[in-house]
């Protein structure tokens, strides 16, 4: 008896689980869009223009999970979010997934209802100064005042920071970036601090870009990347895959002009990519051209960091590790297999 009662136990939890599975794919489809919660004011990542097109980094993982699920990159709805928000809506369900230069960290993805789908870019955190400072290193900031935006990691590494190196800080705080940023530009701080790749965007919003620097040190691991949330596996291997459908893309050579091209591949880790062997699209859900429709709406991961945040965008990043795994980089991702 205790035996059936425990099988029975078992089969209503894997019967939920099920239904559960399906509940945001069904959404998204019944909907007929994408709800991503970005960020709405960072260049690179996450910005509308003046007649409200949206580009970035995060803009193009929406884009591309977009293109896998529904089969078009631009059935997608942007709901700009603060850092304080952001969490809440994912979890209320506002949104169906958060790609908002998030960093995964222990207590985010055990406490806050949350799954990361992996990392999108490695950052870590700097700090911006004037060149009239004459300050060439965050260890020469003893004393110095900082604007942070209040509520996120970057409050907590700052103040770390300066008490590991024995340090005085004076710390003022902005409920947005925004508002950090507008402060410091304005001279009510010595410093800016926030991920690089931040602070390579915020430059480009200053008066007088060129008076500033960005000092070498790199504070800590800010690992950025989209999130989803706990309890429905489906969705979370559907929004995995996109990203590592991405960067496999790179890796196998895969690009927006020659990706009908590769259709007729003979290669087996193309065929499996592109659908022409196997059945790894339906075991997610999806159609089997889904990683195709991924490359065509927006590229492989080097073009989406390229004209985003790196060579050819306004911020010209390095891609420093966030080249591939191959090439001198910590960027990796599992085969379609």
């Amino acid at each position: 008896m205790k035996k059936i009662i425990a099988l029975a136990a078992l089969a209503i939890v894997f019967t939920a689980q099920s239904a559960s599975a399906q509940t945001t794919l069904k959404a998204v489809k019944d909907r007929g869009s994408l709800n991503c919660g970005s960020n709405g004011t960072l260049a690179g990542f996450g910005l509308p223009d003046a007649q409200g097109k949206w580009t970035g980094l995060d803009v193009d993982y929406c884009k591309a999970l977009a293109a896998a699920v529904l089969g078009d990159p631009n059935k997608v709805k942007f709901v700009p979010l603060s850092a304080k928000d952001r969490f809440t809506a994912l979890q209320s369900g506002e949104v169906d997934v958060l790609a908002r230069n998030t960093t995964w960290t222990s207590s985010r993805d055990t406490s806050l209802g949350l799954n990361f789908v992996g990392v999108d870019y490695y950052d870590g955190q700097g700090f911006m100064v004037r060149k009239a400072l004459k300050v060439n290193s965050a260890l020469e900031l003893n004393g110095a005042s900082v604007c942070v935006q209040q509520g996120t990691t970057t409050e907590l590494n700052l103040s770390d920071f300066f008490r590991a190196h024995n340090m005085q800080v004076k710390t003022v705080t902005f409920a947005t970036a925004n508002e950090a940023v507008k402060a410091y530009d304005a001279g009510r701080c010595d410093a800016y601090t926030t991920d690089a790749s931040g602070l390579y965007a915020e430059r480009l919003r200053l008066a007088n870009a060129d008076e500033h620097i960005v000092l070498p040190e790199v504070i800590s691991k800010e690992p950025l990347g989209p999130a989803v949330r706990h309890g429905d596996d489906q969705w979370f291997d559907i929004a995995k895959w996109t990203l590592f459908a991405l960067i496999n893309a790179e890796e196998l050579g895969m690009t927006q002009k020659n990706v009908d091209e590769m259709l007729k591949s003979a290669n087996p880790d193309v065929k499996r990519f592109v659908g022409t062997e196997g059945n790894y699209g339906e075991q997610l859900g999806l159609a089997k051209d889904w990683a195709v429709q991924i490359v065509k709406a927006v590229g492989n991961y080097g073009e989406v960091f390229d004209r985003n945040v790196g060579a050819t965008s306004p911020l010209k990043i390095d891609r420093g590790l966030n080249k591939l795994w191959n090439k001198g980089g910590i960027v990796y991702a599992p085969p379609v297999r």
